[in-house]
């Protein structure tokens, strides 16, 4: 089963979810504004990508949160992943064992068709 984790009106998320809907491709949604997402996940994902795939500081809330202004180490992103999931560049897809960070339609024609 694939895990997509993400917020439903992100675009990029939209965009994923639509690539499996149209291609029949059962998956499950895990979303942060209604779940929280355990610190050990987070860690588990750096096992398999590095910080500046998974630390999204383009994001809305990095900018309110002013984390610019911290000059944040890969300590204290990891940290503020954990505090604030909305960090995590979406979407987060588990599958097989494999983890894909973002979208991109060939990288998700060639791991899923």
């Amino acid at each position: 089963m694939i895990q997509v984790y993400g917020i439903k009106n992100c675009d990029s998320v939209k965009k994923a979810l639509k690539f499996f809907k149209n291609h029949n491709i059962e998956y499950t949604l895990f979303d942060f504004k209604t779940q929280t997402l355990p610190c050990e996940k987070i860690s588990d994902w750096l096992k398999q990508t590095d910080m500046k795939t998974l630390f999204n500081s383009r994001s809305t809330t990095f900018r309110n949160l002013k984390l610019k202004e911290l000059s944040l180490d890969e300590t204290g992103q990891k940290e503020w992943l954990c505090k604030e999931n909305l960090l995590i560049k979406r979407p987060v897809v588990e599958y097989d064992g494999k983890l894909l960070v973002g979208f991109n339609e060939e990288n998700y024609q060639r791991s899923f068709l």
